[in-house]
């Protein structure tokens, strides 16, 4: 075994090894013979999703422990998506490149990835994927239901609503902070369809998780269950020797976009599944969404395309109820970590609750999948979610009216005299990978109050940044190339009439391509890039990818693998 490297022989150096990691553990431990596990921990007090995930790792480590490994816990970053700031997909690749050099520099055989927020799953299987050692995955599972006022209450979701509806005079203000003791139940992430949940799901089916973990709320005994049995698989794995790299090919991949579609899953998603694939060499493209599952009908009724939450998605047959019914799209060579076919595992699924998971026959949305845009306004291409838009704005010509920033976006948007209607465009740049820095999630910019009053509730709305999964309404993002680096969105005017037909896939601004051409970028997007930064913002601002290519860092493309490097004493 790798670990051998390190505690193999009788050396100087062997010696220190062993003798230092001793600690109380059987003599056996350290002879060659027990596989040695790294549990990759985002637990954290300040990641409100992720607080819970000690008391999961420990029931990893039993498993472990049982199968005749050896765990060790080891502390990741972890990034919590209500925290953060300016934004945790900042932070992303660095957390991904953490978890690469630390299972590299440790004397590990396998690893256990152990996440729940938004972030962390996609980071640490970038990471895992970069080094190639048998790997498996547990998400810490949605929190519980909400309920406020004998209604569901979605996390993230509900707040879009409220927000709304408190600016327009709908709700007020004392309901507001009664709400948001109601919103948060239990420990775990989103209990919305959010990016936390579907990169769950996402794990799984890409075949980085036991399947029918995924979506098992975090309060639930039966996810520690699981976790004791992800243990004693990765035992298992280090002696077959499974790998990510086995696991996660392009049948995976497609896979994986078939149940996004499935599920209504987070745009997000796109920007992780392809950073994925390109530290595996994976040659996975933005088109490969919209070829794959922009067609697959909508089957699960969950916020914000739908009405439950990640519970009831639960108890009405989960995530593999949900393949079974589209298994006709499936790849049937893709395995998981069971080292078994995937569709092996959807035998005995079953839907318990036709409201929560439809039939393929009789689905929400007949075709509900992430759409893929391009046109003279994203080149390179943009995303919507047509299951979370709204239905009269798919295809829609309206005047841009344009915001340089966040912060001029929240400045303006409830001046009575701004000149917008409800056939306006809203177009905010400067939030891409390069510009923000880090791609935030403000895409889904809120309705001005004024519209708001008179009862309009969604604007066609365009960025190049992202939006929560949790949010909705008919909002193109991740436009590339980005604003800031000088791509067609920096050269939009106000009053230029914009063009959105998702049927026809395309974005455009009504110009000829000679005077877009000929304009000059906005002042704003020319200094946005000019602006002093240091650390990591300026590595990452330096070799950020845009987004249709996944937002990796360029060098961190291409896996590095498992060599053991050069010994240190």
């Amino acid at each position: 075994m790798r670990s051998a490297d390190w505690y193999g022989g009788n050396s100087k150096d062997s010696y220190i090894h062993r003798a230092w990691m001793r600690r109380g553990n059987p003599d056996d431990s350290l002879t060659g013979t027990r596989p040695q596990i790294a549990i990759i921990n985002t637990a954290s007090d300040l990641a409100p999703c992720n607080m819970h995930l000690d008391e999961v790792a420990q029931s990893v480590k039993n498993g472990i422990w049982e199968a005749g490994g050896v765990p060790y816990n080891l502390p990741m970053v972890s990034l919590g998506e209500s925290n953060v700031r300016p934004t945790a997909m900042l932070w992303r690749n660095m957390v991904a490149m953490s978890t690469e050099e630390m299972i590299r520099a440790n004397p590990v055989d396998g690893v256990v990835l152990l996440g729940g927020c938004d972030k962390t799953i996609p980071a640490l299987l970038m990471g895992a994927a970069s080094v190639d050692l048998p790997a498996i995955v547990i998400s810490g599972g949605p929190m519980l239901n909400g309920t406020f006022k004998g209604q569901l209450l979605g996390c993230g979701t509900g707040v879009w609503k409220f927000s709304n509806d408190v600016r327009a005079g709908k709700m007020s203000q004392e309901d507001f902070y009664n709400s948001e003791k109601s919103m948060i139940r239990s420990k775990g992430h989103c209990n919305t369809m959010g990016t936390a949940s579907t990169m769950a799901s996402m794990a799984e089916a890409l075949g980085m998780s036991l399947p029918g973990l995924a979506g098992t709320p975090a309060p639930d005994s039966r996810l520690l269950q699981g976790a004791h049995a992800s243990g004693v698989r990765i035992v298992e794995m280090v002696a077959e020797n499974l790998k990510p790299s086995d696991i996660m090919t392009k049948s995976s991949f497609a896979n994986a976009i078939v149940a996004l579609g499935a599920i209504g899953g987070s745009t997000n998603a796109v920007v992780h599944l392809l950073a994925i694939a390109g530290r595996l060499g994976v040659q996975l493209t933005l088109d490969d969404f919209d070829r794959i599952g922009s067609r697959i009908p909508l089957l699960v009724n969950l916020q914000p395309a739908g009405e439950f939450l990640m519970e009831d998605l639960f108890r009405a047959g989960g995530l593999g109820a949900v393949m079974k019914e589209v298994q006709q799209h499936l790849d049937p060579g893709a395995i998981t970590v069971t080292g078994k076919p995937y569709i092996e595992s959807l035998k005995n699924a079953e839907i318990y609750d036709e409201k929560v998971i439809a039939k393929y026959s009789a689905p929400l949305q007949p075709e509900a999948g992430i759409a893929v845009l391009k046109g003279n306004i994203a080149p390179d291409g943009a995303v919507i979610k047509p299951a979370a838009a709204s239905k009269n704005l798919l295809v829609h010509t309206g005047k841009a009216v344009i915001f340089e920033s966040i912060e001029d976006f929240h400045a303006r948007i409830d001046d009575p005299n701004l000149d917008v209607d409800e056939n306006s465009v809203l177009v905010l740049r400067g939030c891409g990978p390069k510009g923000y820095p880090g791609m935030p999630e403000v895409s889904n910019m809120a309705i001005p109050k004024k519209l708001l009053e008179k009862g309009i509730t969604d604007l066609v709305r365009i960025c190049d940044g992202r939006m929560s999964g949790t949010a909705f309404g008919t909002v193109v993002l991740h436009v590339s190339p980005e604003g800031a680096i000088g791509g067609p969105l920096s050269k939009l005017q106000n009053g230029d009439l914009i063009e959105l037909n998702v049927p026809e896939r395309s974005l455009n601004v009504k110009i000829s391509d000679q005077e877009l051409a000929a304009r000059p970028a906005s002042a704003a997007m020319v200094q946005a890039l000019a602006q002093p930064h240091r650390g990591w913002e300026k590595l990452y601002i330096e070799h950020v990818e845009q987004s249709h290519l996944g937002a990796d860092l360029d060098f961190l493309r291409g896996a590095s693998g498992s060599k053991t490097p050069r010994e240190s004493h």
